[in-house]
């Protein structure tokens, strides 16, 4: 056999030289053509110089080998994640790029990074377009390298719990009783850390090769379709549930704002129902506080907090939830802080004037106090939601510095919760100077209208809520748009059709249903069943059963824990 009709195969070098042909060298990326120059019988010296000269190449800088090209060569080498992109003909003759060179570039390139090794890799930030960074909307501070300390992450939690239920203890632990109030609010709160750190655990273990999850994407790992719908259906519900709230809270501070307002103004300041040490004794009916009956006057006609002043806050509140971007009011989020150390102060300061009001002994007492009531299910319904941080913990936690503290965080986190809850609740009731069935589900309610701090906390509130609204319906509008159309932002009649449903459920709340009592332990027990009891136990039996622990011990446990959430959500009708 000659040298002519020889193939040499070396590696990705294929060559089939000819006097006087071409080689055809391919290495990785890099494709050149070379003239082998060979004549006659010197063409063995001749290939074996060539097959160095492919060598030397290969060992040479980028600048060098780009020297080292001709001119067309150097025109058709392109860096490796840039591929071909089809183009296409306009009725004009003109060629068309079928994407953007920029995007095909960009999927090639993290095509190449998974490409590394099996498992999938965390493509480096510098690679990914700057398009698909957010700002996280809770402002969480980290360091230069996007991480946060454990303070951060410890108080990110505590704020984002404390909510509308700080307002209602008092009242929920007079319908418990006092000893078993404060009995359930430290049970409470160990039942949910631990569901809470389930989730936690969950979510880890599943984001561990660099993808990043939420608790129903490990829903619908273990469970399938299903579980992420009721995942997000009940995450939904939780939202829906707050906004309603907020909505019967914003209605009762614009109307004891402005009626404050109005009372300086034309000098009149009512005392009615006001009572020692101004106090309001809140008319009660099935242990359920109703705000006090207002006047005859054509004042108190048009600016009626149940009838009237709900469908005025429609006009402050709709052009605010439409705004396709929630960015400006996230600006706001310190004044959840603030409120609470307000209100920690306020509670202080009036339960320094008050002092002690407990008798457990005289029921003929004013300031009797029952140890424990059978309506102890509305605590634990209010709990439900007080304790809820299940559907948003793993964004909290995500960018934590140190991962393996996440589990010491979470429990000094809910330990600061409980006490605030305890701190609050116990104080209020055990030096409120009226009959404990005075409380009101907010207890502002039992605070006149007419007193400065009273007026400053509710204004304070109201300017909170008015901010944090927008907020809840950008993230309700985000879930349910993004599950039904794979977007966040469809249409803008999507997006009115949406935000005009969520108003009028609120405002029917406000109007025939302005007990923010009820509406929280209602909510809670029903969201909590799901998201609280049942969902974290049944991610982790499913998962231990998958690792070959699981055993009759953890099922038994677990089952428990599911069966107080469906006690709990069945008691609350006992109540009604």
């Amino acid at each position: 056999m000659s040298v002519k009709e020889a193939k040499f195969t070396i590696g990705s070098i294929n060559s089939s030289p000819e006097d006087g042909s071409l080689v055809d060298v391919d290495i990785g990326s890099q494709n050149s053509l070379i003239n082998t120059g060979s004549q006659g019988g010197g063409s063995v010296p001749i290939l074996n110089r060539q097959l160095r000269s492919i060598s030397d190449y290969g060992r040479q800088s980028p600048r060098s080998r780009d020297n080292s090209l001709s001119e067309g060569d150097r025109k058709r080498r392109k860096p490796l994640h840039h591929s071909s992109i089809p183009t296409y003909s306009s009725d004009g003759g003109n060629l068309h790029h079928a994407v953007d060179a920029q995007d095909s570039a960009t999927l090639n390139r993290v095509r190449y990074y998974q490409r590394l090794q099996p498992d999938p890799v965390i493509v480096p930030d510098h690679v990914l377009p700057p398009h698909i960074f957010s700002v996280f909307p809770t402002g969480v501070v980290t360091d230069a390298q996007g991480k946060q300390h454990s303070i951060i992450t410890i108080f990110s939690i505590w704020n984002t719990m404390m909510g509308t239920s700080l307002l209602s203890m008092p009242w929920a632990i007079q319908q418990a009783g006092f000893v078993m109030g404060v009995v359930l609010l430290i049970v409470m709160a160990g039942l949910t850390l631990y569901t809470c750190y389930r989730v936690v655990k969950s979510v880890e273990s599943a984001g561990k090769n660099g993808v990043l999850v939420e608790f129903s994407d490990v829903c619908k790992a273990y469970l399938g379709r299903w579980g992420e719908i009721v995942s997000v259906f009940f995450s939904l519900s939780a939202l829906i549930g707050a906004m309603i709230v907020y909505w019967v809270l914003m209605s009762n501070f614009l109307y004891s704002t402005v009626t404050f307002c109005y009372d300086r103004i034309v000098g009149d300041d009512p005392t009615a129902n006001i009572t020692e040490s101004s106090v309001v004794c809140v008319y009660t009916s099935n242990n359920t506080s109703l705000p006090p009956p207002s006047g005859s006057t054509t004042f108190d006609e048009v600016w009626d907090q149940t009838k009237t002043v709900p469908l005025f806050l429609c006009l402050l509140i709709f052009p605010l939830i439409n705004f396709k971007s929630p960015t400006f009011f996230t600006k706001f989020n310190a004044l959840g802080t603030l409120s609470v150390f307000f209100l920690l102060s306020y509670v202080c300061k009036m339960a320094a004037g008050w002092k002690i009001n407990l008798n457990f002994t005289d029921t003929e007492s004013p300031h009797y106090a029952e140890v424990f009531s059978w309506n102890f299910p509305a605590l634990t319904g209010i709990l439900a939601l007080g304790y809820f941080i299940h559907n948003c913990v793993s964004s909290i936690i995500r960018n934590q510095k140190r991962p393996e503290n996440n589990g010491r965080d979470l429990t000094i986190a809910y330990l600061l919760v409980a006490l605030t809850y305890l701190f609050v609740g116990v104080m209020f009731y055990a030096s409120f100077p009226l009959n404990k069935d005075c409380i009101a589900d907010n207890l502002l309610d039992n605070l006149p209208h007419s007193d400065p701090l009273s007026f400053a906390a509710r204004f304070f509130l109201l300017f909170q809520m008015i901010t944090l609204f927008p907020l809840l319906v950008y993230i309700t509008r985000v879930q349910l748009m993004d599950q039904l159309f794979g977007k966040a932002y469809p249409s803008v009649k999507h997006v009115l059709a949406l935000n005009t449903c969520l108003v009028t459920i609120s405002v029917l709340f406000a109007i025939f249903l302005p007990k923010i009592g009820t509406i929280i332990r209602f909510s809670g027990a029903f969201c909590g069943l799901a998201y609280i009891f049942t969902l974290p136990c049944l991610v982790y039996l499913l998962d231990q059963k998958r690792n070959g622990k699981l055993t009759p011990i953890k099922i038994v446990l677990h089952g428990f824990v599911i069966l107080l959430g469906l006690v709990n959500f069945i008691a609350q009708f006992l109540l009604l």
